[in-house]
């Protein structure tokens, strides 16, 4: 096969499956991984995909990218910021976790924890939790099968005799201006609501959701009282958020 068309057999399938692993591609088109390395190399500096953890994507030219993509991209930097959160989660909470591929990660490091209640909106957490002891309770709603989550909307049941001590929310979007932002309403609506009724608001949110305000916006920074992010936020924005509610904690490397 030329190397005009591997470039193409490479778009075709990301085009398809949208996210791909180096060993899935070496597997399909088989080829050395030196020589997928430079087809890579050169779809990469055309702008065509973007290199990600562990695997290749299609450059994103506008909206929110896949809940699949998502779980694999800046995963360490995520891993890093989960850790950091359940820090903050102790024995006997009622907490909630959002969908999203960062809040997903927190799951991971809290099943230790006695006598935790999680409410939650996504699937992958819900399995991710299904055997330990924690306590579940799933929000009832709209299957959105795109981000695997729930969109509460009207359907929404009353949290309001729930004790939600914290809640961890995700975005798409922070700026100093206008707090955070998402791109999807209903996920928006959720969120929202969520912030409302807790009484401690963590955004896990990594550093390349600093400086964006995309299409919803969902609060404004003195409705959040902690920003977990990764060492790789912008350093210019320290500063700025000593001017603010909100608390900046950077997740240890």
């Amino acid at each position: 096969m030329l190397p005009l068309e591997r470039q193409k057999k490479i778009l075709d399938l990301l085009t398809v499956k949208k996210v791909l692993k180096i060993t899935e591609l070496t597997e399909e088109l088989d080829i050395s991984i030196d020589t997928l390395r430079r087809d890579l190399n050169l779809l990469t500096s055309q702008g065509k995909i973007e290199k990600i953890y562990g695997g290749v994507k299609l450059v994103d030219r506008f909206g929110e990218s896949s809940m699949d993509e998502r779980m694999v991209n800046h995963l360490v930097e995520k891993e890093q910021i989960a850790r950091k959160c359940s820090e903050y989660i102790s024995d006997g909470d009622c907490i909630y976790i959002d969908s999203g591929s960062t809040t997903y990660q927190i799951a991971k490091y809290i099943k230790h924890k006695k006598k935790l209640t999680v409410i939650t909106n996504s699937i992958p957490v819900i399995n991710e939790l299904m055997h330990c002891e924690v306590e579940l309770i799933i929000i009832g709603g709209k299957i959105r099968q795109d981000e695997q989550s729930v969109v509460a909307f009207d359907y929404i049941f009353n949290f309001h005799e729930l004790n939600v001590r914290k809640a961890f929310i995700c975005c798409s979007g922070i700026t100093i201006e206008r707090g955070i932002s998402d791109y999807n309403l209903e996920e928006a609506i959720t969120r929202k609501k969520m912030i409302e009724l807790s009484k401690e608001v963590f955004i896990a949110a990594d550093s390349t959701k600093f400086g964006k305000d995309v299409t919803i916006s969902i609060a404004p920074l003195d409705r959040i009282d902690t920003i977990v992010t990764d060492n790789n936020v912008d350093k210019s924005f320290l500063p700025r958020f000593k001017k603010t509610n909100s608390c900046l904690v950077i997740a240890d490397t």
